[in-house]
């Protein structure tokens, strides 16, 4: 345990999230302590698909899923599927989901994702160029394919939606894409390329790069699982497995974690469910591609990365207590079967499931609330790893007394009394 004197701010959570806001918080003056019961970026950290989608700004979910419940509940495989034994627990998260996609409330959402989004890429290159690791992030963009001819009307309809919002992409004939890619197929029609993206070539190392960062700025990572918290009247006191710990400030950065510490700190209940995701990573393709590709009809993406070619994107609702199914993980490899000239070798494959922390409206809560004692950093979904470094600008500027970083998104869609 540190020493006796109060730290200014305990952020519980050492994935990617909690690291870059401990690290900007510590520049910025404070004594900052990172609690976490694993190692930094080994829980969802570790195996996101390291695609920064800053196109990404609708929500996750539309009316179709109304249709697609049955498939949900049948299909062990799918590329979305719930748990028939998680239902009656995921149903209320389900319900305030449909809700959200009322216009008034799905504008809402798709202005919150926009504004993040908008903001993350520049706010990633100026926190990797302050730790002198910019060659970390590939800035050559990504590009979603679509393989049948009766699907060049869904691409139409996803590019208008997209212009309309104001995000950069160009549509690409097969032959453009194959020109890019020149391992896919010819079954490949075509696709949109979005320039204003990129892939983070390892995402764990990212982590590690920002530890290290921050405990040169004297950031104390602890192994401690936080059991209890409470706000008291000179800051915030959290138990944890091995003893109790005092701070000014707490912030809840713990991913699909957050709920009960939430609970405990604020009095209210957020609906926070668990994205269980998965990814196959195959060390022999690291070549294959040179950017992120994505499959429409498929509804799974491969990233290019130093240790392989990792492929994710399937989601799994069957919240955080049951055993991962990784027959889902090697499911992506059959996905994969057909988008290149040459199947995808799986020799020495790695599988892998982590939690993505969802809030039925897409949006992340980030905010400061209980006098300033408590903040809040988490709910981010698919997008933790693409909103990371915005959001730790956001958390700093929540505990700033002037204004330190400019065009940050307005607070207000991400606060937690929208629940």
């Amino acid at each position: 345990m540190p020493d006796s004197t109060p730290v200014d701010i305990a952020v519980v959570g050492a994935g990617i999230i909690g690291v870059a806001c401990a690290l900007q918080l510590a520049r910025h003056g404070l004594r900052v302590i990172v609690l976490d019961p694993q190692e930094p970026g080994m829980g969802a950290s570790y195996g996101n698909a390291g695609h920064l989608a800053t196109e990404q700004v609708f929500p996750i979910a539309d009316m179709s899923i109304l249709t697609r419940l049955p498939g949900m509940l049948m299909d062990p495989m799918g590329p979305l599927r719930l748990d028939w034994k998680y239902l009656p627990r995921a149903l209320p998260w389900f319900v305030r989901l449909l809700l959200n996609l009322r216009p008034s409330s799905y504008q809402r959402t798709v202005a919150g994702l926009r504004a993040l989004n908008e903001a993350s890429l520049g706010a990633w290159q100026r926190l990797l160029q302050s730790i002198d690791r910019p060659q970390l992030l590939r800035e050559d963009g990504s590009l979603l394919v679509f393989e049948r001819a009766d699907s060049r009307e869904a691409i139409d309809a996803l590019q208008q939606r997209m212009q309309q919002q104001n995000v950069p992409l160009e549509f690409w004939s097969g032959e453009a894409v194959r020109e890019a890619a020149p391992q896919l197929s010819e079954h490949i029609k075509g696709g949109l390329f979005f320039p204003g993206t990129g892939h983070f070539i390892d995402p764990y190392q990212v982590v590690r790069e920002l530890v290290d960062a921050a405990k040169a700025h004297g950031v104390q990572f602890l192994k401690q699982r936080v059991l209890e918290a409470r706000v008291e009247d000179t800051g915030v006191s959290l138990r944890t497995d091995l003893g109790v710990l005092k701070a000014r400030q707490v912030l809840i950065a713990c991913g699909a974690h957050s709920a009960k510490l939430t609970a405990e700190l604020t009095g209210k209940k957020v609906p926070l469910d668990t994205e269980r995701g998965y990814h196959l990573m195959l060390p022999l393709e690291r070549d294959r591609l040179p950017f992120a590709v994505t499959s429409l009809e498929r509804k799974f993406i491969m990233t290019p990365m130093t240790g392989g070619l990792r492929l994710a994107g399937t989601v799994e609702f069957a919240g955080l207590e049951r055993p991962a199914d990784m027959r889902r993980a090697w499911q992506l490899h059959r996905l994969s079967q057909g988008l290149f000239r040459q199947d995808l070798s799986a020799e020495g494959a790695t599988p892998w499931m982590g939690f993505r922390p969802s809030l039925p409206d897409s949006l992340p809560i980030i905010e400061r609330v209980c006098d300033g004692k408590v903040l809040l950093a988490f709910g981010h979904q698919h997008l933790g790893l693409t909103q990371a470094a915005v959001t730790a600008e956001m958390v700093v500027q929540l505990v700033a007394p002037t204004p330190l970083f400019s065009d940050l998104p307005a607070p207000a869609p991400f606060e937690l009394n929208r629940f």
